[in-house]
């Protein structure tokens, strides 16, 4: 039986139809397939993904709660009181969900989110479109970015002393379906 393996550029042609461009580099030989190419990298920043983030809860239904306390894991008395009060009202629990504190990492954008957390919904307290790198959304209600359903809130210590806020919010956790 004859060997599959060919290095006829004829060929080649009818299996490989986009260009290919070889790149001279110091100590490697050109073959004579296609043209070749000087190329000069330019150097782009890259966003480094955060290697592992510190979040609480299990995370089983893919559900990503984001909160922004500078002083505190999660929020001050009052403000984990109305977060225990929010996520019992769609009927989730600690295994639903990863709480994520933001202020810890600052700079993160959503796709690093997304790709760490593979996340469904979105809860965001105090955590502004802007700062996930997104374009602006209105506040307390339930938008798309993709796949993912969001809702930006006020921080939760804010939140808790703006009944208006509170009764927005509630509005659109009604219509989740969870």
């Amino acid at each position: 039986m004859d060997s599959q393996l060919t290095t006829d550029g004829a060929a080649l042609r009818l299996f490989f139809t986009d260009d290919v461009y070889l790149v001279n580099e110091p100590g490697v030989q050109h073959d004579g397939f296609g043209p070749t190419v000087d190329v000069e990298f330019e150097a782009l920043p890259v966003q480094t993904p955060v290697a592992d983030f510190k979040f609480l809860g299990n995370n089983k239904r893919n559900i990503l709660i984001l909160v922004n306390d500078e002083q505190n894991e999660v929020s001050d008395e009052a403000g984990r009181e109305l977060l225990r009060k929010i996520v019992k009202s769609v009927n989730l629990t600690a295994n639903d969900f990863a709480l994520l504190n933001y202020a810890k990492y600052k700079g993160t954008g959503f796709k690093q989110l997304q790709d760490y957390f593979s996340c469904t919904l979105v809860f965001a307290f105090g955590v502004t479109p802007a700062a996930l790198s997104l374009s602006g959304y209105p506040e307390n209600s339930i938008v798309q970015e993709g796949a993912v359903r969001m809702i930006f809130s006020a921080e939760l210590k804010a939140l808790d002393q703006h009944p208006g806020g509170k009764k927005a919010l509630w509005g659109s956790l009604q219509n989740l379906g969870l």
